[in-house]
């Protein structure tokens, strides 16, 4: 845990890691805070019902499903999908998973049949978590998913029963004595070159996560912090930002996830249950900034405001401050390797436009192309030295991809930014290819591959344009095969939504194109690379 210090310079250079050799996520962020009645989650309902749950009862209902996953032969290194959004059966599940020794593979809620039958197959998962819901998507799959034995329902369906399993099971059960270095957890990356990657994380990825979380979050924790984030715990953000480290504070964590994210709701949530701490992505910010007169309507009573995925901006950083009477202290990451810079009011002047400096525990820096270290002022890729507790352990199945990833001891990011005089990074583009859209890097292989299978599709890109809430969104270049006639206007609006319905309900409903341009070519490399600069510069109108 950090401790205040009288600059961001001597709490840097008093850090040390306290890493042990052996160590469990769930015995960690549960186990040690369950022998009395501490509360642990709020669960709202999207019916207006509230659950609440203590340290106890989640210790115990998590070793019920450790058991019963146990009893359908599920143990050390198996791979365990959990396609459920915010909730107590989520958390619960990803207990039980780290207590067995598997491995965790969250699944956005929203996903459609083609992104669950990739992640499915790809992690080689042997049981699924999931809800009604889920069963209907993932049914159509089972044939080509023959690692997928078990299925198990929170409520309903042709799978096992949550409710049966949980009351036929022990409430004991003695979690397996993992290493620090053993996998626990595989997050899909967002496909930004080819497709999604799993981000293989060790069961220290929660230690390693600590700093990052402290320090923006005003050294988090305080006494009364109460925690809640919209963003889905399926993505790092969620899981790891928020509800794991909470945990590891003995700090309750609220759980609710809008259908679809409501500005005026969000502020009433918040005032409603007196919200200490949150992780706001900057859409959320932007949307919330449209409210009118907030602080009239509502009392509110955050603590601390946490942001990443995009830099804010200096208008919405004075709109916060003024709204809050807080500053939101924006941190930055990666799937591979996350909250590894970050900013903290209390510690340093916030410079608009900057991300922060590294969190201490972290080496940060922009490095050329040969991995070595730029100075000041100079424009390189962001990376991160290893060893690192936060840093992934590899890309699952691809050891190609891994070492990729590296430069030397440098994991690069393949964001390009600047650090100046004083250490704090300046985010000053990205990849090509990635696409950043209301709080989630995008990338366009996946939503490419999908355009594609659409009949009418001949050839396809994907690029971001710029967009003032989301700051891009996705727009579509295609190619039409030969005898679609999109000449009529009524003709082309039909095809343009028939593909966009196409792409949202095969993969996710952030990941759809908003545009779709019809072409006749699209600019290729020698080598047959579709150029997208070229393709965004032409949507900019440049």
């Amino acid at each position: 845990m950090l401790a205040k210090a009288d600059s961001y310079q001597a709490l840097r250079d008093g850090f040390r890691w306290q890493i042990p050799e052996r160590y469990n996520i769930a015995a960690d962020a549960c186990d040690k805070w369950a022998d009395g009645d501490r509360l642990a989650l709020i669960d709202l309902k999207a019916d207006g019902r509230e659950e609440r749950y203590s340290f106890r009862d989640l210790s115990r209902l998590s070793n019920r499903l450790a058991n019963a996953l146990e009893a359908y032969d599920v143990g050390e290194g198996d791979r365990v999908a959990i396609l459920l959004a915010q909730g107590a059966e989520t958390a619960i599940a990803h207990l039980a998973v780290y207590k067995l020794g598997a491995i965790a593979v969250p699944l956005f809620n929203l996903f459609g049949e083609e992104a669950l039958e990739y992640r499915l197959a790809d992690s080689g998962a042997r049981a699924l978590v999931t809800n009604q819901a889920g069963l209907e998507r993932v049914a159509p799959l089972r044939e080509r998913l023959p690692a997928l034995e078990t299925l198990i329902s929170i409520d309903g369906g042709d799978a096992l029963s949550w409710q049966s399993l949980l009351e036929r099971a022990s409430d004991s059960y003695l979690p397996v004595s993992t290493f620090a270095d053993d996998p626990a957890l595989i997050i899909y990356t967002s496909g930004t070159t080819g497709p999604p990657k799993g981000a293989l994380h060790a069961q220290r990825v929660l230690l390693g996560h600590l700093p990052g979380v402290e320090l923006p979050h005003s050294f988090f924790p305080q006494p009364g912090d109460l925690f809640w984030t919209p963003a889905d715990w399926a993505w790092i953000g969620g899981l790891l930002d928020v509800l794991l480290p909470a945990w590891h504070h003995g700090v309750p964590v609220l759980a609710h996830r809008f259908a679809k994210f409501d500005p005026e709701e969000t502020f009433r949530l918040m005032a409603d249950h007196q919200v200490r701490n949150a992780f706001l992505p900057p859409t959320a910010l932007k949307m919330l900034r449209g409210v009118e007169r907030p602080a009239e309507r509502w009392t509110y009573a955050l603590r601390s405001i946490g942001s990443g995925g995009e830099t804010l901006g200096a208008g919405l950083l004075d709109w916060a401050q003024e709204t809050f009477g807080i500053a939101v202290n924006e941190f930055y990451g990666q799937t591979e390797c996350n909250l590894v810079v970050a900013n903290c009011a209390e510690l340093m002047p916030l410079r608009p436009g900057s991300m922060g400096r590294p969190v201490p525990g972290h080496d940060v820096a922009v490095v050329d192309d040969d991995g070595s270290p730029l100075p000041p002022g100079e424009s390189g890729t962001i990376a991160v030295r290893r060893p690192d507790p936060v840093m992934f352990l590899e890309y699952w199945g691809n050891a190609e991809a891994t070492a990729a990833k590296f430069r030397g001891d440098w994991l690069v990011t393949g964001d390009t930014g600047a650090m100046d005089d004083d250490g704090y990074l300046h985010f000053v583009g990205r990849d090509d290819d990635v696409i950043t859209s209301g709080g989630y890097r995008i990338g366009p292989g996946e939503i490419e591959d999908c355009l594609l299978k659409h009949p009418a599709v001949a050839l396809a890109a994907a690029v971001g344009v710029p967009d003032p809430l989301r700051t891009e969104r996705v727009k579509a270049f295609i190619v039409l095969k030969r005898g679609q006639n999109v000449a009529a206007p009524e003709a082309r609006s039909a095809l343009v939504r028939e593909i966009q319905d196409f792409v949202k309900s095969r993969l996710a409903a952030h990941e759809y194109p908003r545009e779709v341009a019809f072409v006749d070519s699209l600019p290729m490399t020698a080598t047959g690379k579709i150029i997208r600069r070229a393709l965004r510069e032409r949507a900019e109108g440049k």
